[in-house]
């Protein structure tokens, strides 16, 4: 079983979208996010005991949660469909792991330009979009925590 200290700087970053969680890693200081994976959803339980393992083997401290906010900066559905599976997340997390939210508008078209950037082809665009959407996620909020530091 994997041990949780304060200490630890690793991050969780997540996309979750209706038919798949993109998922990013920070490294060990907490600088950069990396793309890890897609999950394919198979239901709120199981999407939650997979992130629950993931966090585990990773040794992650924190995970940060892409909220899909309207342009307007109201909540939509997409939104309210994200709450329901953090919500059963945060109840699972084990003691000690903070589960952060962190405002998701744009970071798709943010993702594609930077596969755009490295000459990925369409279909591999496809296959990684999730999880370097994630990332985009994860970046953002390990950005504004060294700035307020």
């Amino acid at each position: 079983m994997a041990r949780y200290t304060t200490s630890s700087m690793r991050a969780l970053g997540l996309d979750v979208g209706q038919k798949t969680i993109g998922v990013a890693i920070s490294d060990e200081l907490g600088l950069a996010a990396h793309p890890v994976e897609t999950i394919q959803r198979q239901g709120t339980d199981h999407d939650v005991a997979t992130v629950i393992a993931l966090l585990a083997s990773r040794e992650a401290s924190a995970v940060v949660a892409g909220i899909p906010y309207e342009l307007s900066g109201r909540e939509g559905h997409r939104a309210k469909r994200v709450r329901v599976y953090l919500d059963a997340l945060r109840l699972a997390l084990p003691a000690g792991v903070e589960l952060h939210e962190e405002d998701e508008r744009f970071t798709t078209a943010a993702a594609q330009r930077v596969l755009l950037s490295g000459d990925v082809s369409r279909a591999r665009r496809k296959e990684v979009i999730d999880k370097q959407a994630a990332a985009v996620i994860l970046q953002g909020w390990l950005d504004r925590r060294r700035r307020s530091e």
